[in-house]
């Protein structure tokens, strides 16, 4: 992809568990002038270790990886080398995952799917220091900061330990919410094992009853 014309020499890193997303995305961005990949990370902890070590102009990372997921990893980026500008690509376009890549600092939140030239646009924006949102995010985004929205329960846990505890308050046990999130059961025990840390809690009748008093698991 030549078309778009040459800009600021700019430098990413690139965050995904999939070889083929990383693999396209390096092709696409080293298709175009004034663009280097500097580095790839397979899961968030790489992809933290990865940005402080090269200080890029943009990290580029997915939301749902091994480990540490992208928001934590947004977050552990950004107090380690807060010049460093965010941008998700992910499939996520929930409510709970734009508010959080916010909060965490993220800069930039689009859609897997998205044109090869929006993609480029967005790197070079965020780069700049635009706030940059897909198509199908910003409508959202806006919506989101219009309306006034009470604090998230439990904001020590991350997306996937709440989604996890939702299911947990639900009724469901662990090889229904292993399946339904596409988890291994023993990354499913982790999770939960997380959760009652997080919470102070001692076994799941008191985690669900902490999570269903701040309305999950409806």
């Amino acid at each position: 992809m030549t078309s778009l014309p040459p800009e600021k020499e700019l430098t990413v890193v690139l965050a995904d568990d999939h070889p083929v997303v990383r693999s396209g995305l390096r092709a696409l961005l080293s298709s175009v002038e004034g663009i280097t990949v500097v580095a790839e990370a397979t899961n968030g902890r790489e992809a933290v270790d990865e940005t402080v070590k090269h200080r890029p102009d943009v990290l580029l990372v997915d939301l749902q990886m091994p480990g540490l997921n992208g928001i934590a990893a947004t977050r552990e980026v950004l107090q380690a080398a807060p010049e460093v500008a965010v941008l998700v690509l992910t499939m996520f376009h929930d409510d709970e995952s734009v508010v959080s890549a916010m909060r965490a600092g993220a800069r930039g939140y689009i859609l897997k799917g998205a044109g090869q030239e929006d993609i480029v646009r967005a790197v070079r924006g965020v780069a700049a220091g635009e706030a940059i949102f897909g198509q199908n995010v910003a409508h959202r985004v806006l919506d989101l900061l219009a309306t006034p929205r009470t604090a998230e329960p439990f904001p020590d846990l991350t997306v996937r330990e709440r989604e996890v505890l939702d299911l947990v308050a639900a009724g469901l046990g662990n090889a229904v919410i292993a399946r339904q999130l596409h988890l291994a059961p023993k990354t499913v025990s982790n999770h939960i094992s997380a959760i009652f840390a997080k919470l102070r809690v001692v076994d799941r009748a008191a985690a669900i009853v902490r999570a269903r008093e701040a309305g999950l698991g409806r």
